[in-house]
Formats: structure tokens, C-alpha cells, sequence
């Protein structure tokens, strides 16, 4: 019953704001008859004649001037409700929550951020920084800003930020004590300060380059903590050796507060990446974001570069990817998306 008098009061409104069976039948996209045998059942529901209707034209009877007054000013809230949802949909607008690991908190607390936030003055940010892995989905999160080594496999990943290079250093007192390592295997002689992503996770493992090869190396962990910036508080104070981002430290390397060592094996490797789930759909709010860091607004080209973390399997699940994170302007991607060691491009 109630969904027959919603559209029974459906043909009653377009009825009486054209004063035309066959005009609303035309708004409503139905037949004029289908317009005159509804309105016909609503008259029976309501026990009185709504319209006067002639071969011309339909004239609205009191019963049906009162109700049209009545029912008129929820009509058009609800069409101004109706197109305000709709506009969300287009529009970047509401809360985006964000998980983003300490070192890639440099990516947000940027000009880029603020240039952001002026373009798009009805998106608000909630940003957690924290090393620790954690669930998007469960956490409530749109997105997150990790390395790529720790995204899950059911992930749309886009780089922000460029290439990154982890490198090994200590003060200059430290090294009045120690010699230098000319390996990483000399590393086993001295005093290191590492970093693990949790109290009950293993001691991160330092990576290095020898030859084109990769290799990693447990080193002896004087000091363990799950706070970077709490070891290299440590190294500054001459406590010993920690590897951290190149860039986290430039400028004490500038003014010889810290001293690299090892350089030649630390290479640099894809950065950060910007991630979300690939069974959601990312929000206007998620794409203005992706496009605004990567500096491209109009289309997505130059974010979906190559990215070797071998995530995504197929073609078609990576196209799919684009489609959502673009919109329907993503559509240059489609059969370009193409699986390059165990990676994907788009070219």
C-alpha cells in the first residue's frame, strides 16, 4: 500500500505541475494512460476526486489544490535533498582518514598539503601516524601512506613522494671510537640501534645492494625500539650506528652532525605508496588527494607509473583499479595495463 501511494502521489505531482496526463506521463516517462489509471487508483484510496479532467486539459479540484499545497514544500525538500546526496558524489567534500607511517608524514606536512586543503575547502583530514601495520578497512581508514614492502596484496598502490634510500650513520664521537665499516658484514662489530615495527615483531633487518643483488643483514641490536626518531636521537648523541631515510637526516649530514657510512650498498627504492583496498570505491575526496600529491589533477597517467610490488595479478583486476580511482575519464587504461615482473604498468 505505502508504495502505491508514493506513486500514486508521484503521478499527482507531475499532474498538477503541468496541468497535462500526457505532459506528466512525459516527465514521468510512462503513457498518459499509465498516468490517468494511477492517479484513478489514488482517487479510490483517497475516496475524492483529485483533478477535473477534460479532452484539453486537467484542472486541479479543492480536494486537489489542498493536497498539492500540502504535499508541494516536502516535494521540493526532497529534491533538494535528492540533488545535495548526488553533488557528494562529484564534489570532494567530508572527512578522509588517513593511517600514515611516522616517515611518511613528510609527504602530508608539506606546501602540497596546505595547497590541497585551500582547493578543497569542504575535506578535512584525520591523520594517524603510527608504525604499526594496520587493517584500513577495520580501522575505519579510506587510505594509507606506507612503504611498499608492508602493503597487503589486496591493495590499490599509487606512489607519492619519489624514490627513497635508507642509509646507515653516526656522529662524528662515535667514530673516534670505532672505525668505519668498509661492508655491511663489519656491521657485526659494531654497536647498533635498530627498530622494530611492535614490541612483539622481529628486529627490522637492514637491506642493502652488492653487485645488483639485494641482501639483508641481522645486525647485533644494542638498542631496540619501535621509534626511529627515538634511535637517532641516540646516534646523534654518539651511542652508535642506525639506519634511517637519507632525506630524514640531509641536513645534519650537511652540518657533519651525522656521518654516512656504507653509501655504496645503499641504494634507493620506491617510496611510499598510497593505498586503499581495491573492493572500495575511492571517494572524489581519495582522488582529489591521489591527483593533488602527484601533482597531475586531470588525469592519472603519471601516477600509475610502473610499480614494482607485485600486488595486483591480472591485467584486468589493475585496469579495474584505475577505473576506480580515476572515474570514468580513466578509460585510456583500459587494455594498457600490462604485468611487468610481477609489477604493473601503465603505459
Amino acid at each position: 500500500m505505502m508504495r502505491d501511494d508514493f506513486e500514486g502521489m508521484s503521478v499527482f505531482l507531475a499532474v498538477a505541475e503541468v496541468r497535462s496526463l500526457r505532459g506528466a506521463g512525459d516527465r514521468l516517462g510512462v503513457s498518459g494512460s499509465a498516468v490517468s489509471q494511477a492517479l484513478r487508483r489514488l482517487e479510490d484510496r483517497l475516496g475524492v476526486a483529485l483533478v477535473q479532467r477534460t479532452t484539453r486539459s486537467v484542472r486541479l479540484t479543492e480536494a486537489g489544490e489542498r493536497l498539492y499545497a500540502a504535499v508541494r514544500p516536502a516535494a521540493e525538500g526532497v529534491r533538494a535533498a535528492v540533488a545535495a546526496v548526488s553533488a557528494l558524489g562529484d564534489a570532494p567534500r567530508g572527512m578522509l582518514r588517513l593511517q600514515v607511517s611516522p616517515g611518511a608524514d613528510s609527504v602530508l606536512a608539506s606546501p602540497l598539503l596546505a595547497e590541497f586543503l585551500a582547493r578543497y575547502p569542504d575535506v578535512q583530514l584525520d591523520v594517524h601516524v603510527s608504525e604499526a601495520r594496520v587493517d584500513i578497512v577495520a580501522g575505519g581508514y579510506d587510505a594509507a601512506i606506507q612503504l611498499g614492502e608492508v602493503i597487503d596484496r589486496d591493495m590499490v598502490a599509487v606512489p607519492v613522494g619519489g624514490d627513497m634510500r635508507f642509509i646507515v650513520v653516526g656522529a662524528p664521537s662515535y667514530f673516534k671510537r670505532h672505525a668505519p665499516p668498509r661492508h655491511p658484514r663489519d656491521l657485526a662489530e659494531h654497536v647498533c640501534i635498530n627498530w622494530h615495527l611492535e614490541p612483539d615483531a622481529p628486529p627490522y633487518r637492514w637491506e642493502f645492494t652488492e653487485g645488483g643483488r639485494d641482501f639483508a643483514v641481522t645486525v647485533p641490536a644494542h638498542v631496540l625500539s619501535t621509534d626511529p626518531a627515538f634511535n637517532l636521537r641516540l646516534a646523534r648523541a654518539g651511542m652508535g650506528l642506525t639506519m634511517t631515510f637519507e632525506d630524514r637526516v640531509r641536513d645534519e649530514l650537511a652540518r657533519g652532525e651525522l656521518v654516512s657510512v656504507l653509501d655504496a650498498f645503499c641504494t634507493p627504492f620506491p617510496g611510499y605508496f598510497l593505498h586503499y583496498p581495491t573492493r572500495r570505491q575511492a571517494s572524489p575526496a581519495l582522488r582529489a588527494l591521489v591527483d593533488h600529491l602527484n601533482n597531475e589533477p586531470e588525469t592519472m597517467k603519471a601516477v600509475m607509473k610502473e610499480i614494482p610490488l607485485g600486488r595486483l595479478g591480472r591485467a584486468e583486476e589493475i585496469a579495474s583499479a584505475v577505473l576506480w580511482l580515476c572515474g570514468p575519464g580513466a578509460g585510456f587504461a583500459i587494455g594498457q595495463a600490462l604485468v611487468v615482473d610481477g609489477g604493473y604498468t601503465i603505459r
